[in-house]
């Protein structure tokens, strides 16, 4: 695969825009039918043991910081609430946005309007530019969610380590959906009829923030505002450290996840954490198996895919050194070794823009 020596266009209006690989045939690992029925199915079990968890270690947290409120305790507990809120949230949007962990239907869709609003990301606006992100993975001019177009900005990236860029502009986004704005690019993957959806939803998530804003003022406190909002702000980090291995510094325009996404082995807190989306390679290869089935479906495909980061800090050491390059090298992407006997990636190549 060739990459051309110049910026690229990465608006979904630009240059660059263009069919993306609808056309294309996804690489996906074999899997028997039989094993992947079971891997997909859905369990309101396993989907309220998660959410249960995850809803009582927050609210416990949550309970623990008002009582310790004004205390030296305040801080470290705030930290550890922050985390489960925000970095909690952050994940599980993604997850019951996908409808998968849940047989219940209206039970992944709850959820899902709860963590979008604990991320402040608008329920309906990602819902479509995820599902573009599923269709376009890492395709210039078709994928909203490229992190990291080169050049990458260094200083978006550190300040965004600790979420600051990320959450600014989804508050931006609110602010603009909320008095029925879209960009060009958001136009480009939400259909008409969704919009009023968008709009709607904006509102409702900027009215709880300002009521909360208003309990602040009248307690005389931050509580109201460090309890419901801000942790999104100061909580979401620990997923952003994470989510930044996804596609940092690897393969564009490739129709194989394998290329263009990374699976790292983490801790099981991280993983409760970021619900498995470590297993970032089998997620986009098969997004319907639900997160808790992912590390199954691993080893099920493992010996067809790159070797799996030990680490986050393995994961690290790799994507520093490229993002670095591709400051002053547009062509330089990590390259996955994929090991003997794996399926080949397939032949077909979007064409390149020429530079003008």
């Amino acid at each position: 695969m060739t990459a051309p020596a110049f910026a690229r266009d990465y608006r979904l209006t630009g240059a660059e825009s263009g069919p993306g690989f609808a056309h294309a045939e996804w690489y996906a690992s074999p899997v028997p039918r039989k094993r992947m029925k079971e891997l997909m199915k859905r369990s309101d079990r396993a989907g309220l043991i998660d959410f249960g968890l995850w809803a009582g270690l927050t609210i416990a947290f949550g309970a623990l910081l008002i009582w310790v409120w004004g205390s030296v305790w305040a801080w470290p507990v705030a930290l550890v609430y922050g985390v489960l809120y925000a970095s909690g949230a952050e994940s599980r949007w993604h997850e019951y946005g996908h409808g998968t962990p849940m047989r219940t239907r209206w039970m992944n869709d709850a959820i899902y309007q709860l963590a979008s609003f604990m991320s402040l990301k608008n329920p309906v606006l990602w819902r479509w530019s995820h599902a573009r992100h599923h269709t376009d993975t890492v395709i210039v001019g078709r994928d909203p969610e490229i992190a990291f177009p080169r050049p990458p900005s260094l200083l978006n990236w550190a300040l965004n380590l600790l979420h600051v860029v990320a959450t600014g502009k989804e508050m931006w986004k609110s602010l603009r959906l909320s008095a029925g704005l879209l960009t060009a690019d958001q136009k480009d993957f939400l259909p008409q009829s969704e919009r009023p959806k968008a709009f709607r939803a904006a509102r409702a998530h900027l009215g709880i923030l300002i009521l909360a804003g208003i309990a602040a003022n009248l307690l005389g406190s931050w509580l109201p505002l460090v309890l419901i909002g801000g942790p999104t702000f100061y909580g979401s980090w620990l997923h952003h450290v994470m989510a930044t291995t996804q596609h940092a510094g690897l393969a564009e325009d490739v129709p194989d996840h394998r290329l263009n996404s990374r699976t790292i082995l983490l801790n099981p807190v991280f993983r409760f954490i970021y619900s498995n989306m470590n297993y970032h390679v089998e997620h986009h290869m098969y997004p319907m198996v639900p997160f808790y089935n992912l590390p199954a479906l691993h080893e099920d495909i493992r010996d067809d895919c790159p070797r799996a980061y030990p680490s986050l800090l393995a994961a690290y050491r790799e994507i520093v050194p490229a993002v670095i390059r591709q400051q002053t090298d547009f062509n330089h992407y990590v390259r996955r070794p994929l090991p003997a006997g794996a399926g080949p990636t397939p032949a077909y190549q979007r064409p390149l823009i020429a530079a003008e």
